[in-house]
């Protein structure tokens, strides 16, 4: 039995004249362990799509079945603790609580367990060491760099030893080198036996994932399964293929850089170059003036 299925699942924002189809009939399987990366442009429907998978949202027509339990229609207290109980969310933006310190915003999930606060600072404390922060479980959130407020963050998500993590862009506000951190502490979470799935606009991130989906207009156009550590051709072909540039590319870029700056030459100083012809009629004309 697969843990996440989707059929012509459909959302739909606003009403009348002003409604928005943010999912169009997406069908989706999601097996156990799987590391799913999800791409497209902006608007396409991923965040939208992840947010229905974490109970989020409720789709507005469609099923959603998880671990072969219809949840889309539960009330929303027992999605609640579903979601509280079964998804760790790791979102852009870290948002940890900025007047809580770093044990305490990883502890707080436990609170609404009904944990004590000794056995639950006692497992985020074991939780901040699995993502290298236990020297900074005191500090306060605008302590942290920003690879270190995403470990927390993703320590939040272990918390709960969640089935599902789900992580919205984790490494959008990161460099180069954080973003790497993360995304090793992403591949330890799956190798422990987590499904992750990933919504990215990074396409070297999918080289962590073994499926990679595509999403345009609300609707899921491509979906390849790939090998861990190689990108996945639909990847290669789309975000790394080298367009040849035509004579209409050339002059349509001369054309827009004479409109936005008139009257400029496009190399050489300030001074406009002479053709040939020019030079010799102005050569001509000087020595006239000087005979």
């Amino acid at each position: 039995m697969s843990l996440i299925n989707l059929r012509e699942v459909s959302k739909l924002y606003g009403f009348g004249g002003a409604t928005v189809l943010a999912l169009d009939e997406v069908d989706l399987v999601v097996e156990k362990g799987e590391f799913l990366a999800c791409m497209g442009p902006s608007g396409s429907g991923k965040s939208t799509l992840m947010n229905l998978i974490g109970l989020l949202d409720r789709p507005t027509h469609g099923t959603y079945l998880l671990d072969g339990r219809d949840v889309a229609r539960l009330r929303s207290n027992t999605q609640a603790k579903i979601r509280r109980d079964r998804v760790g969310f790791v979102f852009q933006y870290y948002n940890l609580l900025p007047r809580m310190n770093v044990l305490d915003n990883v502890a707080l999930p436990l609170a609404y367990k009904g944990m004590t606060p000794v056995r639950r600072q006692k497992r985020a404390s074991d939780i901040l060491e699995l993502v290298g922060m236990r020297d900074r479980e005191y500090f306060m959130p605008r302590q942290l760099s920003g690879g270190q407020a995403q470990r927390a963050a993703i320590a939040r998500a272990l918390i709960n030893r969640p089935s599902i993590i789900i992580a919205d862009e984790p490494t959008g506000n990161l460099d180069s080198n954080d973003s790497k951190v993360v995304m090793e502490l992403l591949a330890d979470v799956h190798r422990r036996g987590n499904t992750i799935l990933l919504v990215t606009h990074n396409p070297e991130l999918t080289r962590y994932a073994n499926r990679v989906i595509y999403m345009h207009d609300g609707q899921i156009i491509g979906d390849e399964p790939t090998a861990i550590g190689r990108l996945a051709k639909g990847v290669r072909r789309t975000y790394y293929r080298r367009r040849r540039t035509t004579e209409e590319d050339t002059v349509a870029g001369v054309s827009a850089l004479l409109k936005k700056v008139p009257g400029k030459e496009l190399a050489g100083g300030s001074r406009a170059r002479r053709s040939p012809a020019r030079k010799r009629r102005v050569g001509r004309r000087s020595k006239k003036v000087r005979a």
